[in-house]
């Protein structure tokens, strides 16, 4: 891969879905589905929302180790970033990341107490594709 910024971008930027992993109160990894990351600065900072009171954040808080995981199930490729999540409640942080259609899932609107962002920021990567996998540094 020649250019992991741009090749991981793009599938960042395409995927529906992504995965979140984080580590438990007795060091057992757990991976949660998320919806698609709300922003990005390259592949090293990735936004998402999520409920204050789900357990993610609650371990998060703890322990800020994490990966996320994105697939492109077309092309049976994927890739991983390792990294850590800052759980941001500013005012600034919700209203960054906020999208029409966001009350649905946050009744009270962008100032609910239910609602967070989760800013997770890579330190380095795995890819796989073609029945190969490489590390990168970010």
């Amino acid at each position: 891969m020649r250019n992991p910024e741009e090749t991981v971008g793009k599938m960042i930027d395409k995927a529906k879905l992504s995965f979140i992993a984080y580590v438990d109160d007795q060091g057992f990894p757990i991976t949660k589905a998320m919806l698609k990351p709300r922003e990005r600065n390259g592949i090293k900072e990735i936004w998402f929302s999520t409920n204050t009171s789900s357990n993610k954040v609650k371990f998060f808080r703890d322990n800020p180790k994490a990966s996320v995981y994105f697939v492109d199930r077309r092309f049976f490729r994927g890739a991983s970033l390792i990294g850590t999540v800052e759980v941001l409640e500013t005012a600034e942080a919700k209203e960054r990341i906020w999208q029409t259609g966001d009350k649905m899932y946050y009744k009270k609107g962008v100032t609910d107490p239910d609602y967070c962002v989760l800013k997770f920021t890579a330190v380095k990567g795995r890819y796989y594709s073609n029945f190969k996998s490489e590390d990168f540094d970010i």
